[in-house]
């Protein structure tokens, strides 16, 4: 690369940081302490970052003016209407759709991104996406036009914008709509306090069980864990995702050590794991995940006592994996392909039909388009 594109690239995402500036409002009271000299520590995350005035955190979306935290504030980087399937939720109104929305900005900087056009867009100058002014009850009218009973905050790290999802939830829940988070788990107790009455589900990336990789990525095993902890101790249902990728999260005893801390905290949270494809700056050297690579980590779960095990991204590929079962007797109460559900046996009580146990999640009436497609929006 030369000096001068170097240069050019480096300008651009100073232009687009101005620009994102103007987009902003003060952090909740929550999420921000003051600090000596004019310095803020952000609380949104695990980081807990100490911003001096006229920088940015590590997200590069939290910034410092004059003393007060700045935090992105009414618009949009994606919208679309999913499969709550997609996300993954599989104890979460099954078969229902979600108005999925994002804006921009990480505190990772993982490798495989599959949204890094938006996640990385302050950190990468190649980076692409483009932003939509809006309102929160535009946000939820959309939701309304497509009946879908759930709002996500997703695509890029919601923590960070959290007050954003706030608001936009706020309104969500004047309507009786769910509202979930899709997140990387780098949390902190004073975020999921701030979030605990608006948010009601929170699937976490529990990314690899390895120290060394998870610093790689931008984050620190121990806060994700710990997080995984917080939000059970608050209330939230919470799934788990792992991404399986050769080479970097597949080391088997990472993962039976991963199984045996999702057990410990809850043998019946759901745990997915899920298929990797090469992409963003993880594709020379790296294969894509099997269908036997996913069976391998499946079975870890099941040794550990994990009651409630999926194996994703590869559709139709990995037999009873993509169902729900009982955990009592066994009977197969939801059969998915993919995204879509064929058949959902669970009832809005939430019961097993065949022998009355309880199955863990927020179940209900499925509503929306529910075939199993996305529709992008915006």
């Amino acid at each position: 690369m030369t000096g001068t594109s170097s240069s050019s690239e480096q300008q651009r995402v100073e232009n687009l940081r101005q620009f994102l500036h103007r987009y902003s409002a003060p952090a909740a009271d929550a999420l921000v302490r003051s600090e000596a000299d004019g310095a803020v520590r952000c609380l949104a995350c695990a980081h807990r970052c100490l911003i001096k005035p006229g920088k940015d955190g590590i997200c590069r979306v939290r910034y410092n003016d004059g003393g007060r935290l700045m935090v992105p504030h009414g618009y949009v980087a994606g919208v679309a209407c999913d499969p709550i399937e997609k996300k993954p939720f599989y104890h979460v109104l099954a078969g229902s759709d979600v108005l999925t929305f994002g804006m921009l900005g990480c505190d990772f900087h993982c490798g495989y991104c599959q949204n890094w056009v938006t996640s990385q867009m302050l950190r990468d100058p190649r980076s692409f996406g483009q932003i939509k002014l809006c309102r929160p009850q535009d946000l939820v009218n959309i939701a309304l036009q497509h009946r879908a009973p759930a709002m996500a905050s997703s695509y890029n790290e919601p923590l960070i914008t959290s007050e954003w999802a706030v608001e936009v939830f706020r309104v969500a829940r004047q309507h009786g709509l769910r509202c979930v988070y899709v997140s990387n788990g780098n949390v902190t107790p004073e975020v999921l306090d701030y979030l605990r009455p608006y948010v009601d589900a929170y699937k976490v990336d529990l990314k690899t069980f390895n120290e060394r990789n998870y610093r790689q990525l931008g984050g620190v095993l121990e806060n994700v864990t710990a997080g995984i902890r917080m939000l059970k101790e608050r209330g939230f249902w919470v799934e788990i995702v792992t991404l399986i990728v050769p080479g970097f999260s597949d080391d088997a005893d990472d993962l039976k050590r991963m199984a045996e801390f999702l057990a410990s905290v809850d043998p019946l949270m759901p745990w997915h794991v899920t298929a990797f494809h090469p992409d963003y700056k993880m594709t020379d050297g790296f294969r894509a995940t099997t269908t036997e690579d996913l069976l391998r980590a499946v079975e870890y779960g099941t040794q550990a006592g994990l009651k409630y095990i999926y194996a994703g991204n590869l559709r139709g590929q990995v037999g009873q994996w993509e169902n729900t079962r009982c955990h009592g007797c066994g009977a197969t109460l939801i059969r998915r392909n993919g995204f879509l559900v064929r058949e959902n046996r669970i009832g809005a009580d939430g019961l097993c039909p065949e022998c009355r146990t309880a199955i863990p999640g927020i179940w209900g009436k499925s509503s929306g388009h529910g075939d199993g497609m996305v529709r992008h929006i915006a």
